[in-house]
């Protein structure tokens, strides 16, 4: 099986690349925009994130062999797309928010420029990646908000698609989560991965003395012993036996939470295990993570709500063209007019404005106008300028993939949210954040 990502793409970027190289407008020099016309019902930002991901996949974005005989043998394109595949590079440039970062509506996200055959091509594949990481992500965000501080880890492989599954573990460490029960995304981003035992350990075994006996001899007394399997103020008590006052922690994943955690932490106390952890699970999302605020649990698993972005799964990104080469070779401004469904012609750059007296942000300021003014302008006292390069000339800048990019994210997303007004990160149904401004240079 080939690695290539180039057929992760609907079949029109390759029947419009056909008929634009047909014509003559395959060369003309181009400019898209990723952004999102609103966010999801109920919430205040949203968390840029697959960035990395969608500079990983572009690296990987080639027409060999295989793929192009399938297309030939489908008959999706004629032999001059065919020939213009095979030697397929992207050689344009992209630039956008850095990853992590908090966007609104209207933001500038990523922008992506180059001719037209090479621009049109990305837009699946950038949209299937930002639209669903970005969800993850800005779900991920509410869950480490709400949890004030105590980690949070992911646990939701088993809840989606192979590939989803590292795709949402990457998302959800750039939103602060602590861990990730996934292999692969551990492998692959350097995110701590987390696991230990199910139920069907403890139902292994002819009793659950022995279950904890035996997990305890192999991953040492530090381990975390589920306790819920049949009774949980039994199943405390023959932790603490098996493992000592030592016990890294018990996990609960069923019954009421709150409740269970104040009997236990109550119960752990009374047996000298005072340094023992609770850990919760259970279906929790970023509701359930702030109910428990103020019961005596030390982190939580996260599994369904998370991967499938705790009530909206998209972000609603679209990949619009905003400007293309005129007759006298300048990039004219284009715009989609479509009632509901309007784009705003011209390249873009985006800052925002804070309060010089606490730092926060007050505004999202989106630059539009002359391009060559909007590519030259840069932002002045009181604005902090979010567009970054990410590709130039084709090659990939530094510090966006792999490991050392997630760590970036982590450490980007932590920051601007810090920076967002307070109230902003309530999680009640409210507006947007931040207005978005437009400045016309």
């Amino acid at each position: 099986m080939t690695s290539s990502t180039a057929l992760l793409t609907d079949r029109y970027e390759l029947t419009m690349l056909g008929a634009a190289l047909a014509d003559g407008t395959a060369d003309r020099r181009c400019v898209f925009e990723v952004f999102t016309r609103r966010l999801p019902h109920g919430r205040r930002y949203g968390v840029l994130a697959g960035t990395g991901r969608v500079l990983e996949a572009l690296a990987d974005f080639r027409f060999g062999d295989e793929e192009l005989s399938w297309l030939e043998r489908e008959d999706v394109v004629d032999q001059r797309t065919l020939a213009f595949l095979a030697d397929y590079r992207f050689t344009g440039s992209m630039t956008g928010y850095a990853e992590g970062e908090i966007f609104f509506p209207h933001s500038p996200v990523l922008t992506v420029e180059g001719t037209f055959a090479e621009a049109v091509l990305l837009e699946t594949l950038v949209l299937s990646v930002l639209n669903y990481d970005s969800a993850i992500a800005s779900a991920a965000s509410r869950m480490t908000s709400a949890a004030i501080g105590r980690p949070v880890l992911e646990m939701g492989a088993r809840r989606a698609h192979e590939q989803a599954a590292v795709a949402a573990a990457r998302a959800a460490a750039v939103a602060g989560f602590a861990g990730t029960s996934n292999l692969e995304a551990g492998r692959r981003y350097g995110i701590p991965t987390i696991g230990t035992a199910a139920h069907a350990f403890t139902l292994l075994h002819d009793d659950e003395e022995t279950a904890f006996a035996a997990q305890v001899a192999s991953a040492g007394p530090g381990t975390t012993l589920l306790v819920d399997t049949y009774d949980v103020k039994r199943g405390v008590e023959r932790a603490v036996a098996a493992a000592g006052t030592g016990l890294g922690a018990v996990r609960l994943d069923s019954g009421d939470l709150g409740v269970l955690a104040q009997e236990v932490r109550a119960q752990l106390d009374g047996l000298g295990a005072r340094d023992t952890k609770i850990v919760v699970t259970s279906d929790l999302d970023e509701y359930a993570i702030a109910a428990l605020a103020v019961a005596p649990v030390d982190s939580y698993g996260v599994g369904t709500s998370l991967v499938t972005g705790s009530g909206a799964p998209t972000c609603g990104m679209v990949y619009k063209l905003v400007a293309r080469e005129g007759a006298d070779g300048r990039l004219a401004p284009v715009a989609k007019a479509s009632t509901q469904k309007t784009s705003v012609g011209g390249r873009k750059t985006a800052a925002r404005r804070l309060d010089p007296a606490t730092g926060r942000a007050v505004a999202e300021v989106v630059v539009t106008g002359d391009d060559a003014a909007v590519t030259a302008w840069q932002p002045g006292a009181g604005l902090r300028g979010l567009v970054v390069p990410l590709v130039v000339d084709g090659v990939v800048q530094p510090g966006w993939t792999g490991a050392e990019g997630v760590a970036a994210a982590t450490v980007r997303h932590a920051a601007s949210r810090d920076e967002l007004p307070r109230g902003a990160r309530r999680l009640s149904a409210d507006e947007a954040a931040l207005t978005t401004e437009t400045r016309t240079v």
